[in-house]
Parts: C-alpha cells; sequence; structure tokens
C-alpha cells in the first residue's frame, strides 16, 4: 500500500543558518556549465525527462496542469539546473533551490529574466516558463529532511551523487518514496574516463583519482562513481521505475579556449587529488601533469556521467 500523500502547497521562505563554506566556487560552475548543457542535451534524446515527467504527473493528479511545478533543487549552486531544467518543463513553475553556500545563493539575483519579489523571491521568466524561486540556505549532509518533500512535485540536483555516502542515499530514497515525488539526477561521474592520446600514467592517475573521490565530502564516505547505480538500485526496490542516459562531457584541447581552460583545470586537480590520495607516487604524478599540460592543444578527454530520471509507482 502506497503512503498517504500530503496537500502540495507553496513553498515557505523560512530557513535555517547553517555554518558554512564554499567547495565548489562560482568560476568553476561557469566554466562547466557549457560541457553540462551539452552533455545534458544529448541525454535528453533518450531520457525524455521532460515528456516523462508530465505523464507521470498527469496520471497522478488530473488537475495538475491547473498549478504550477514545484520543484527543489539540492546543491542548487548558481542556478545551471534551473537554466536548463525550466525551458524543457515548461509553464508556471516554483523552485525551492537549497545550497550551503551564500556567496552562489546571492548569485541568483544575476539570473537572464530575474526580478525581485516579496519576502526575498525571485521571479525568473524565459520564453516558455515564469518560476518562482525561494533560496534556502541549508546543511544538506544534516537537514536533509526538513525540505519540503510532500509539498514537491520534482527533487532533483546536479553533479551531487558521487559526493554522498550510502546512509545519506539511503536518507534520500526514504525521503522521497515516502512524498512520492519523482527524482531527476543529473552529470553523476561514472568512472567511465578516455585520455586521447594514452599516456602510461593514466591508469594509476585514475586509481588514485578514484580513490580520492570516495573519501567523506561531508556525507560521510562518499560512492565516487558507483553512486549513480546505487541509487538506482535502491530506488527500483522502492518501487520507482529509473531511467538512465548517458550524459559524458566531450572536452576537445583544441577546439577553442573554453575546452583547454577546462583540461588544464581538469589536469591540475586530478593530479593534486591523486597525490593527496598517495604521495609516495607524487613524482610519477607530476611527470604525468607536467606531459598532460604540454599536450592539452592535442588531447581530448571523455568523462563519463549519468543522467537518472525516477518515477514513483502508482
Amino acid at each position: 500500500m502506497n503512503p498517504p500523500r500530503r496537500p502540495r502547497g507553496e513553498f515557505r521562505t523560512t530557513q535555517r543558518e547553517p555554518p558554512a563554506a564554499a567547495v565548489f566556487g562560482a568560476d568553476w560552475l561557469a566554466r562547466r556549465e557549457p560541457f553540462d548543457t551539452a552533455a545534458r542535451d544529448v541525454a535528453a534524446r533518450s531520457l525524455q525527462p521532460a515528456s516523462r515527467l508530465a505523464a507521470w504527473r498527469q496520471r497522478r493528479e488530473t488537475a495538475a496542469g491547473e498549478r504550477p511545478w514545484r520543484i527543489v533543487d539540492l546543491a542548487c549552486g548558481t542556478g545551471a539546473n534551473l537554466r536548463w531544467l525550466a525551458p524543457r518543463l515548461g509553464g508556471r513553475q516554483q523552485w525551492l533551490v537549497a545550497d550551503h553556500d551564500p556567496a552562489l545563493l546571492a548569485r541568483w539575483t544575476t539570473l537572464p529574466g530575474a526580478r525581485p519579489g516579496a519576502g526575498g523571491r525571485l521571479h525568473v521568466a524565459g520564453p516558455s516558463f515564469e518560476a518562482a524561486v525561494v533560496r534556502r540556505r541549508i546543511d544538506l549532509a544534516g537537514a536533509l529532511e526538513a525540505l519540503p518533500w510532500h509539498a514537491a512535485d520534482l527533487v532533483t540536483a546536479s553533479a551531487l551523487l558521487d559526493l554522498v555516502g550510502a546512509d545519506w542515499l539511503a536518507r534520500l530514497v526514504h525521503a522521497a518514496a515516502a512524498a512520492r515525488v519523482a527524482l531527476l539526477f543529473a552529470l553523476s561521474v561514472d568512472g567511465h574516463d578516455r585520455w586521447r592520446p594514452r599516456d602510461p600514467a593514466d591508469a594509476l592517475v585514475a586509481a588514485l583519482f578514484a580513490a580520492h573521490q570516495r573519501r567523506d565530502k561531508g556525507f560521510g564516505p562518499a560512492l565516487g562513481a558507483t553512486a549513480a547505480a546505487a541509487l538506482a538500485h535502491a530506488l527500483r526496490a522502492a518501487g520507482y521505475r529509473v531511467h538512465r542516459a548517458r550524459s559524458d562531457w566531450h572536452v576537445d584541447g583544441g577546439d577553442g579556449a573554453a575546452g583547454g581552460a577546462l583540461l588544464v583545470e581538469l589536469i591540475d586537480g586530478i593530479a593534486a587529488a591523486a597525490i593527496e590520495q598517495q604521495p609516495s607516487s607524487a613524482a610519477v604524478v607530476r611527470a604525468w601533469r607536467q606531459r598532460r599540460l604540454a599536450g592539452v592543444a592535442a588531447t581530448t578527454l571523455r568523462v563519463g556521467h549519468v543522467e537518472l530520471l525516477a518515477l514513483p509507482p502508482g
């Protein structure tokens, strides 16, 4: 028997104020967004998130078309998820966007089409949608259940899953199943990366980086590249219908400044994490870094990602 549903009311502006520090800066989020967008566009051809969500919502609630979509965006950053998803859903929408970093939440006022509203709300308009946005600063590690799950139609996040641990993931599934909300988790790394040309140290560096990804990122020991598969398994056990599609980055160091700049940042970040994971391999990793940086203009990198759309039973 499915749990009873509570009325889905509007999102409120009440918020907790946790102590927090930025993990991902706005500059990094801006650099990756064009690659995120291209990858999600490819994935959407087979995943069809907007049409599947619309059909599910119509089956569940015959009057749903008369009220706005209600969406909770976890670890929302500067709004990339809204920028991609809102035009595809279309129509009237209400977003509760949650992040621990007040500097990132402040950037939402610069969204195209954004204007201030009463009570700290924002109104964001695009060619096919109108969204009322409530920003909430929250510690998602400790206060996940404090979000208004029963008021939402959809809970979504981008590039979050690989940072979380098994216990947090179980809490997520429990909260989602109890509220019978749909889930859309984008751009979860899956470890299927490929460098061209290859380097003799690629395998070692990749193994050290993968081990570093499984360190505690504030949500318990991280699941890293296994997170999307673990979530899919748990959701199916809870009765969800799970759809997945590939959303790989394709980064070409010779294709304009953006590709080269992102490659340099990825190489530096991967090398730093690998050395931190195993200092005894520092000399090998530094040599790998130097070779990779020297050859950026002739390098391509596929970074494996997965999109996951989950629809509750009923």
